[in-house]
């Protein structure tokens, strides 16, 4: 026998002993794990089927990474279907967004817009940019806003510092403002020179005294920002009607703590709604007070359940005079997202936008406010037909933050909450956030602003508006339970030539 022999014999035999070797191993550990599984009384599972028991655990774990790529189809997704996804994908990355053969939508569930192309749809010469809109005429420093989309509150803290500079350069490049989130105001949102909306949560972070009431000086402080465009009070949000934000303590560092004024890893929780607002009248003080400290247009935002109290907002402001009004109204879709949030609220507490935002903007026509108060629309608008429908609808702005999420490369791995996010923007493992670089993703979150542009006037000049701000409610049409689709304005038919109060200086 020669020596090439012998080696490959001994290669053999060790192979084999490493063989029984790791099968002892393998039948240690399933004894190990049999006899805790039989043991345990927390898992009836496991303990009725022992060690195979715990399978069910991880095919359920794996499911929801699995299940969006091999199982469903392209439509029926949630929150997000792949269909939306791949839009906002292709459009960020400055790539061809068409498609073939045939829409993939089903156009006959109740609810579905459908917009009413015309037979002489404006031509490319004729179209007009949308134009820009001033906020708070009675404001020291108004706004004049132009993007149809904007980014809407993303707290830093909620999500990493590698995203807050792909956000903020991306919306100075695309020429939108970027919305603070509740979390304050930090180096990073700067860094971008984009405009930029402070968001003021009901802990009032970033621009609070040690007992969470607000601090004028630190809104000063704010305010002196030239970026600083606009103050957003916020009331509520879509994903948690009544419950103030949470940021579980593993995402509050060292220096989100700072920014924030809250202990270091101490989930931050925000109080239900500001201490100082219990009714209308304290609410109109309340902006009124933030709007003189700033000198800068200053509104709310609440997702929309009962109404009553906006009529009654109304009434209270043609009490004081138009100047008292919130320079606009952020309306909240029921079906938001956040970083965290209670399942029975994220579920069930708030009306979809799709009911809501009518409802506002008639309520403002019929008490003639509603070119003094501006209205924004946020809430799952993450394509150019839902934005021209919230256009339809009778709104000023859109705003959104999952949209622009997917356009810096989310991939609705539904991790937000755990400091795990794959991708680097919900996560603060520094290792994880290398992943994501802000050059490159602030690139794409221009495209995706020039997209959703794009094709919101696509919209526009089909239905024969020169302008995505000149779609009107007969521009869309939307299916009823008969299958029958019915135009919009006459489901929401507001009134607009016959507002009940006429305003008051």
């Amino acid at each position: 026998m020669n020596w090439s022999s012998e080696f490959a014999m001994q290669g053999v035999t060790f192979l084999s002993n490493l063989l029984l070797f790791s099968t002892g191993v393998i039948i240690l550990i399933a004894m190990v794990i049999y006899v805790i599984d039989i043991s345990q009384t927390a898992d009836a599972v496991r303990r009725n089927y022992p060690v195979i028991g715990r399978f069910r655990s991880l095919f359920s774990e794996l499911g929801e990474f699995f299940r969006q790529y091999f199982f469903a189809m392209d439509r029926e997704e949630m929150p997000f279907n792949r269909a939306e996804r791949d839009w906002i994908d292709k459009s960020s990355k400055g790539a061809d967004n068409t498609i073939a053969f045939g829409s993939t939508r089903n156009l006959t569930p109740v609810g579905t817009s459908i917009f009413v192309n015309c037979p002489y749809p404006a031509l490319d010469e004729d179209a007009e940019k949308a134009p820009g809109v001033k906020i708070g005429p009675y404001c020291k420093r108004p706004y004049q806003a132009h993007s149809l989309i904007n980014i809407s509150g993303m707290s830093f803290g909620a999500i990493s510092k590698p995203a807050v500079l792909a956000l903020s350069r991306g919306a100075a490049l695309g020429k939108c403002w970027y919305n603070t989130g509740e979390g304050g105001l930090s180096p990073h949102h700067l860094e971008g020179g984009c405009d930029i909306v402070f968001q003021m949560g009901t802990a009032k972070y970033g621009v609070r005294n040690d007992d969470g009431s607000l601090n004028d000086e630190k809104l000063r402080q704010v305010a002196a920002h030239e970026q600083v465009k606009m103050f957003e009070i916020k009331m509520s949000q879509g994903a948690k009607p009544g419950k103030g934000g949470i940021l579980p303590g593993t995402k509050v560092t060292v220096e989100i703590a700072r920014i924030r004024g809250i202990p270091e890893g101490r989930a931050s929780i925000s109080p239900n709604r500001h201490p100082e607002i219990d009714n209308n009248s304290q609410l109109l003080d309340f902006i009124g007070h933030v709007r003189d400290v700033t000198g800068k247009p200053t509104g709310f935002k609440s997702v929309i359940g009962a109404y009553s109290w906006l009529e009654e907002l109304c009434e209270e402001i043609h009490k004081r005079g138009i100047k008292s009004a919130p320079d606009f109204i952020t309306v909240d879709s029921g079906d938001g997202g956040t970083g965290a949030a209670p399942m029975p609220l994220m579920d069930n507490v708030g009306l979809p936008i799709k009911e809501s935002l009518p409802i506002v903007i008639d309520i403002l026509t019929r008490f003639g406010l509603r070119e003094r108060i501006k209205v924004i629309a946020s809430g799952k608008l993450v394509t150019p037909a839902e934005i021209a429908w919230a256009y339809c609808a009778g709104t000023d702005f859109v705003t959104s933050a999952r949209g622009f999420m997917f356009a810096i490369g989310c991939i609705q791995a539904l991790k937000c909450n755990k400091n795990t996010c794959p991708t680097g923007i919900t996560t603060h493992n520094k290792r994880l956030q290398k992943g994501l670089d802000p050059t490159n993703k602030s690139v794409r979150v221009k495209n995706f602003i020039e997209k959703i542009h794009y094709g919101t006037n696509l919209i526009a000049h089909s239905c024969g508006a020169r302008h995505p701000r000149a779609l009107k409610r007969f521009h869309v049409r939307i299916v009823q339970a008969n299958g029958k689709s019915t135009p919009m304005n006459e489901l929401f038919p507001n009134n607009e030539t016959l507002p009940q109060y006429a305003p008051k200086a």
